[in-house]
């Protein structure tokens, strides 16, 4: 099995845990990734394998697009998340280039059904309803209004 902790850079309070097989493709990643989170599964999506900073590497797409990426029907977990602190980007909104940040937290040899560990906060909305409303940094900024007015600050 392998644990994913995925994040989102839209909402600081969203986290999910997935345990899924190492054997499952990335198609059928995709299909648990689409349940979960209310996805449809007919838009375009796909991973990237990414360094420790984050930058995309291999592309898997829903079709071989050809150089440079692969099909996610044909590859298996254990190919592209074979190691602790591995990295993906699973992309949901290509035009908006909003993505969904996946780092493997636990790999052990054990196979079972797939499963969703952990929980918090609402699932971005693939047509960007819900982005940026759970900002820790906004929520924070509330209590401090605008300098605009206040005495302390005027030019003298």
């Amino acid at each position: 099995m392998i644990t994913f902790r995925v994040l989102s850079d839209e909402d600081d309070y969203f986290i999910r845990e997935y345990e899924v097989p190492c054997s499952m493709t990335l198609l059928d990643f995709h299909r648990f990734i689409c349940s979960d989170m209310c996805f449809g599964e007919d838009v375009m999506v796909s991973f990237h394998a990414s360094d420790r900073n984050w930058t995309p590497l291999t592309e898997y797409t829903l079709m071989d697009m050809g150089e440079g990426s692969a099909s996610m029907e044909g590859v298996q977990l254990s190919d592209v998340a074979n190691d602790v602190r591995q990295r993906l980007i699973y992309v949901f909104d290509m035009l908006e280039e909003r993505a969904l940040y996946m780092e493997v937290v636990a790999l052990d040899g054990t196979e079972a059904p797939a499963r969703v560990l952990r929980s918090e906060g609402e699932a971005p909305s693939p047509d960007g309803a819900t982005r940026g409303a759970g900002s820790i940094f906004d929520e924070a900024m509330e209590d401090f209004g605008s300098f605009d007015g206040d005495e302390s600050y005027d030019d003298e």
